[in-house]
């Protein structure tokens, strides 16, 4: 008998299923075949993988995730992500831009929101505040121009709240300025140009002031820093492809403002996003006044299904004894925080968005789910995290984002080393089961879920 050759026959049978001819009859014929000797040959055929519809063109995340992984222990985790060094990555909406990409692009301007959608994230963020003509516009604080923009060194900084004032080193008398969106109208703002968010405290003139970036991060991006309202960011994430987490951000002025109330402000942030014909299911409208998301919830519900309740309870006073929670507490005894996840749940918030390090403990030399993050999955509620690669090195602890995993509470710490960042991620993915991850360097989470073969962005 002749060998039977498996590509041959697949070659006959797409041929067969090309044909489009009507007069073409098929006839179903039995006939007995004898078989005396069969030879499978196994023929590698390459495959294409598509990544699924609605992903970004031509991500790039950089040299900085490798490093991350290279600096990892040996463990499985780490050989799994080693073997994605090359791709594909794609758009996804674990990853998050929180304010854009602020690792090394000034805040909340266009050209930090153009690099975290290049990253990959398919969510960004506006955190939106408003100026004294009542325009909303991103920034992260309502007065916090002095230390994001150069409004210090251009006429505009006489308008400020507290306009530059020295430092007095000799009388250990740090330098001070407060400068708020709210001191200036809409036109004055957009004069503006970002700078990467910082100050010197000991500075004795503006220049000196305005010089204070940390240094794990750079200002080599922070030649320019376009600074934008929330209606443009909506146009440019529109643009992006991306979807959009605006954050209502509390007054620093006394409310009513001029007139303009708090539920003014909440609904006006929704109207430009109705105006612009964004699909609700695209917005994460987020607040931490709990008000404004019941508020959403309630009066705009198309766009409150989805609102996110950034959990400030850490900052709660409990009940029973009208003290601060400790950070402990707040992991290990959810059930004192109030209101509880239950009643949460039950005003119809859906989501919530803690710090990163209430979702995380220690326990026999791992890091696992705490109390807090299993006992909102219990009450049915998602979860966004913040803030992933916000902190400078792990390899000195990441301060206040990792508390709770690097023995400032209690037990050993797990954070020794850069390339735990992708430790800490791999938990919140698989363990606690976040929806996505706000990260200062979308590249980082891009990769992760890009590797994990978490779903595209669409």
């Amino acid at each position: 008998m002749n060998k039977i050759s498996i590509l041959s026959a697949l070659t006959a049978a797409l041929v067969l299923c090309g044909c489009d001819d009507d007069s073409v009859e098929v006839v179903q014929v039995e006939k007995p075949v004898v078989t005396t000797k069969t030879e499978v040959k196994v023929v590698e055929v390459p495959v294409i993988v598509e990544v699924s519809a609605g992903s970004a063109d031509n991500i790039q995340v950089g040299t900085r995730p490798d490093f991350l992984v290279q600096d990892m222990q040996s463990s499985p985790l780490k050989t799994k992500l080693a073997q994605c060094a090359n791709g594909p990555f794609y758009k996804t909406d674990f990853s998050i831009g929180h304010r854009g990409a602020p690792m090394q692009f000034p805040e909340h301007t266009k050209e930090s929101y153009i690099a975290a959608a290049k990253m990959g994230a398919g969510v960004l963020e506006c955190d939106v505040t408003f100026t004294k003509d009542k325009a909303l516009v991103c920034r992260h604080s309502q007065c916090d121009l002095h230390t994001t923009t150069n409004i210090l060194a251009t006429e505009l900084g006489k308008k400020c709240t507290t306009p530059f004032v020295p430092a007095d080193p000799a009388n250990g008398i740090a330098a001070q300025a407060k400068c708020c969106t709210s001191d200036i109208t809409l036109a004055e703002f957009i004069t503006l140009q970002g700078k990467m968010d910082a100050a010197n405290p000991n500075a004795t003139t503006v220049d000196e002031y305005l010089n204070g970036t940390a240094n794990w991060r750079t200002d080599l991006y922070a030649s320019r820093g376009t600074l934008m309202t929330h209606a443009q960011s909506i146009e440019l994430f529109k643009s992006l492809g991306v979807k959009m987490t605006p954050e209502l951000k509390a007054p620093s002025v006394s409310m009513p403002f001029d007139g303009f109330t708090q539920t003014d402000y909440a609904q006006k942030m929704i109207n430009e996003y109705k105006a612009a014909n964004v699909d609700p299911k695209d917005v994460l409208a987020q607040s931490f006044n709990l008000e404004d998301v019941l508020y959403w919830i309630k009066e705009a519900p198309e766009f409150g299904t989805q609102a996110v309740y950034l959990d400030d309870r850490y900052e709660a006073q409990s009940v029973a004894a009208e003290a601060m929670l400790s950070s402990e507490q707040i992991i290990h005894s959810p059930e004192l925080l109030s209101p509880t996840m239950q009643e949460l749940a039950a005003d119809g918030v859906k989501i919530i968005a803690p710090p990163l390090w209430m979702l995380l403990t220690e326990e026999n030399g791992k890091i696992v789910p705490s109390a807090y993050a299993n006992a909102a999955k219990a009450a049915g509620l998602d979860i966004i995290t913040w803030t992933l690669e916000r902190s400078g090195h792990l390899a000195n602890g990441g301060g206040w984002y990792y508390q709770s995993i690097n023995g400032s509470l209690a037990g050993e710490t797990m954070i020794n080393n850069d390339g735990d960042t992708f430790e800490v991620l791999d938990v919140l993915a698989k363990e606690v089961g976040v929806l996505g991850v706000f990260s200062d360097w979308p590249a980082t989470t891009t990769y992760y879920a890009s590797c994990m073969g978490m779903p595209a962005s669409i």
